[in-house]
């Protein structure tokens, strides 16, 4: 069992699709935005004032 149910299979067939559809380039683009995008909510949950 992997993630929440979702066998290793079914995730491995996502990821596949996911390079045929978008590409490698687009998909480390799509990984580093989405890495920026968690550290500045984090960053934000930070600085939020008590």
């Amino acid at each position: 069992m992997g993630l929440s149910g979702v066998s290793m299979g079914s995730l491995i067939l996502i990821f596949l699709i996911a390079v045929l559809l978008f590409g490698t380039d687009k998909l480390k683009d799509l990984g580093s935005d989405l890495g920026k995008a968690i550290k500045g909510f984090k960053k934000a949950l930070d600085d939020e004032p008590s």
